[in-house]
């Protein structure tokens, strides 16, 4: 396992190193279980100076983190502190000690949360601190091949690695009852797992659809603030991912609530009780499944975050599946679950109203080839040909 995430794994890595080199302090965010303390390992064993681990979650290390100050203090090289989300109070104390004349430490911080939640960070770190946000495999990784095992396994390593499909619906499994009884309640959050079991399969089921949390609310009783207050802390947990809408002055009545979407294709595979291939098939929600597995993609091709990614819809039916801008250009992506892509009117709209420098579809199919000028459809296991250098 730790042998095919490192060779699989090497850009990662190379670029913490990078953000190593050019900053005192780096943290790594993603949700659990994704490989965050893996790659540390890595890291760890090819740093040239002296290193020190502490991870939260250890008994041993958080006696040892005690007394914070004392533990940290003669430190030099490399510092690595696990799941630090467990030790909010260390953040401000990282300020000071960076901010020393004579400080000789690098640290690196792992975190299972995003930095909305970890607020001290955002706010004592100011200036210090540069993030990488750590998700499962890609596409890139694993090979084309295995594009369809990706998919229906998703991108957690121990899922996507196990010896057999009903071994990684287990794991899978087991990875949402852990985290509803024990790493939510560790965020400082009092809901109940079986309450928010609920939501997170409910949420599934409008995976990739509007957010409507007044519809979501009368379906899981209880008022639209609720509603928000927990997929707010989903997408904190990084489980769950909003896109937003873009709006413009164009003279059209547009959609102005985010899309949701279950980050992980496994996970709401879990989530939604579809265990192979030939059930997800079969299952009503396979279009939007595939749909945010290959926007997964795509961003992640692109080094664009989601926060910085949009769909755009207008009441009159026009729509575009994700708009990202490149060096302030804007370019489209449209998602086909078909083999025979062909332009739609709502293409049409999307370049004209969006003044799209390039639109995208990525299709079900085998080959690439251009629809028009303005146009050119890729098959989806060969998203890893996008480049930023190249729209």
């Amino acid at each position: 396992y730790i042998l095919f995430t490192m060779i699989e794994r090497l850009a990662q890595i190379d670029h913490i190193k990078s953000l190593l080199s050019q900053n005192p302090i780096v943290a790594i965010i993603g949700a659990r279980q994704v490989g965050k303390t893996t790659i540390t390992y890595e890291i760890e064993k090819h740093w040239k100076a002296p290193s020190t681990r502490f991870d939260c979650e250890d008994p041993e290390d958080l006696v040892r983190l005690n007394e914070p100050k004392l533990a940290l203090k003669n430190l030099s090289g490399l510092v690595i502190i696990d799941e630090i989300q467990r030790k909010p109070d260390l953040f401000p104390l990282l300020r000071v000690l960076v901010d020393r004349e004579n400080n000789k430490a690098t640290f690196l911080i792992l975190g299972s949360a995003s930095p909305n939640l970890l607020k001290q960070s955002s706010e004592s770190l100011a200036g210090r601190i540069s993030y990488f946000n750590l998700n499962g495999f890609s596409l890139i990784e694993v090979g084309q091949e295995n594009e369809s095992k990706l998919w229906i396994r998703g991108g957690f390593p121990r899922s996507y690695l196990a010896q057999t499909d009903k071994a990684s619906v287990t794991w899978r499994k087991d990875f949402i009852r852990t985290f509803l009884e024990r790493d939510i309640p560790q965020l400082g959050f009092n809901i109940p797992a079986i309450t928010l079991r609920r939501f997170w399969t409910m949420l599934a089921h409008y995976h990739g659809q509007l957010w409507n949390g007044s519809e979501l609310g009368r379906a899981f009783g209880m008022t639209h603030a609720s509603v928000k207050r927990y997929v707010d802390l989903l997408s904190d947990a990084l489980v769950v991912w909003q896109l937003k809408p873009w709006f413009q002055n164009i003279g059209k009545r547009q959609v102005k609530a985010p899309k949701v979407y279950i980050k992980d294709s496994g996970i709401l595979h879990g989530l939604l009780g579809i265990e192979t291939m030939n059930g997800l098939e079969n299952h009503p929600k396979i279009g939007a499944s595939w749909e945010g597995f290959v926007l997964s993609e795509i961003l992640g091709k692109l080094s664009i975050e989601p926060d910085d990614a949009y769909f755009w819809a207008t009441h009159a039916g026009a729509e575009l599946d994700l708009l990202v801008f490149v060096d302030g250009h804007p370019y489209g992506f449209e998602v086909k679950r078909t083999t025979a892509p062909k332009i739609t009117p709502s293409m049409k709209n999307s370049l004209n109203d969006l003044s799209l420098k390039k639109l995208f579809v990525i299709h079900a199919g085998e080959h690439e080839f251009d629809l028009n000028e303005d146009i050119r459809a890729i098959p989806s296991h060969q998203i890893h040909s996008l480049s930023k250098t190249h729209l």
